[in-house]
């Protein structure tokens, strides 16, 4: 396995020189405006090791990554952990130190597997070793929910791995042993991430809360807040947070940060929406815990909202089939697909509706819908979008039969009904 080193003599000169807010040197300082484009969670997203809160046991002194930055090598590695907890801020702070220890002569591509395919990765391969052959540039590729490529998709690694063309660093929720081929594993040092405590959660909030010009109230602050605010002028707000607040939030997210960090700017746009509309305009806006409830349950449901949306996309799918319509299969089957639903997903379901709502009709739909399953498994999307749309117009013209799933909804709701069920006969049983 090969690493992407940095010279020693520019490593100690980076390191050292770093703080908890630099930028890339060729990165510009953005403005108000654009600040406002990005999300919270976003904006406070560490570029330095210094900056980084909580997985000590990864990045603190000591370790084997911090061994392997302080020399200057990133090799190929896995960031393995729940949503949250830190694996893209880790990745941003490798990517920020190997531009400026190497004076920008490094090329990142950032890529997610769950809106990328094989012909990406391709593009990627062909343009690092242009840039290594012209320049003798590195690349690095990070690769964000790595799961979601199948195993025969990981393979265009294997090889680019070995021979050092670029070094891959992943990102993923699900255990690398079971969701990564055993042969890229290999070739990559895993790190396992662990839930943010409340501690780390709770120190993430009072930086964030310092970024947008504000501070902690603590109880004996709250009692004379009336007096201690009393001017009003058109200068930039000043927020107030209740303590109480930030220890609620800190304990309600469950170690997920960007769950906290949501939700501190859902409460912060309502209160500057209230304030914004009232007559009289007053520069002190307090957050209450009252307040980070509502943004905590908003930013529940906005998250929830793609999933319940999915979910009402699949039974429109379904019924389609069931009721033979066409061109509705075609065009549910198309926004399943444009929300980046897992192909293998999609099938699955059409494994479901070719016995529920075909079954004895026609019993090749299933091996139909079967094939189509393992074909969605080998290639992936978005080159198996044709497989899927073949299978559901396939079902969608088959003859329709329930008699099976009504015959076994039948079986099952006798035996609910009858607690007394009969032994099994003498010459039934196994001998």
């Amino acid at each position: 396995m090969k690493k992407f080193k940095v010279h020693p003599n520019q490593m100690s000169n980076g390191v050292n020189s770093m703080s908890g807010h630099n930028s890339i040197k060729h990165s510009k300082v953005p403005s108000s405006e654009a600040l406002e484009r990005v999300s919270l969670a976003e904006e406070m997203r560490p570029t330095s090791v210094a900056a980084y809160v909580g997985q000590e046991q990864i990045i603190g002194p000591n370790t084997v990554l911090n061994h392997l930055l302080e020399k200057g090598e990133i090799p190929s590695m896995i960031f393995w952990g729940p949503p949250g907890c830190g694996k893209t801020s880790l990745t941003n702070i490798i990517a920020t130190l190997s531009k400026k220890l190497t004076s920008n002569n490094v090329h990142i591509v950032n890529l997610s597997a769950a809106n990328s395919g094989v012909k990406n990765i391709r593009d990627a391969v062909t343009e690092a070793k242009n840039k290594l052959k012209l320049s003798d540039c590195k690349t690095i590729v990070f690769m964000d929910e790595i799961h979601c490529f199948n195993k025969l998709q990981q393979d265009i690694f294997l090889p680019h791995v070995e021979a050092g063309t670029f070094t891959l660093i992943g990102c993923t929720t699900e255990n690398p042993s079971y969701s990564l081929n055993p042969a890229l594993l290999s070739r990559c040092r895993v790190f396992m991430l662990n839930k943010l405590t409340k501690c780390n959660i709770t120190e993430i909030l009072h930086k964030t809360i310092e970024r947008i010009n504000g501070d902690t109230l603590y109880t004996q602050e709250q009692t004379s807040s009336k007096e201690q605010f009393k001017f009003h002028s058109r200068t930039k707000l000043k927020f107030h947070i209740d303590n109480n607040a930030v220890q609620w939030l800190a304990e309600a997210c469950d170690g997920d940060a960007r769950v906290a960090l949501n939700a501190l700017e859902l409460a912060k746009l309502m209160r500057q929406a209230d304030v914004l509309k009232t007559s009289s305009y007053n520069n002190n806006v307090t957050i209450t815990l009252k307040d980070i409830k509502e943004g905590l349950m908003k930013a529940h449901l906005l998250s929830e909202r793609e999933t319940n949306q999915s979910h009402h996309l699949y039974s429109a799918l379904h019924k389609s089939i069931r009721a033979g319509k066409k061109n509705a299969v075609l065009y549910w089957l198309a926004r399943i697909m444009a929300v980046k639903e897992d192909p293998v997903n999609i099938a699955r379901r059409l494994v479901r509706i070719s016995s529920e709502d075909i079954g004895l009709a026609d019993p090749d739909a299933l091996g139909v819908a079967v094939h189509t399953m393992h074909g969605c498994q080998m290639i992936g999307m978005p080159e198996c979008d044709v497989l899927l749309g073949q299978c559901a117009l396939y079902l969608a013209k088959a003859p329709k039969s329930r008699s099976i799933y009504n015959a076994l909804k039948a079986a099952e709701k006798f035996i609910l009904e009858c607690e007394d069920q009969p032994a099994v006969p003498l010459h039934m049983r196994c001998n």
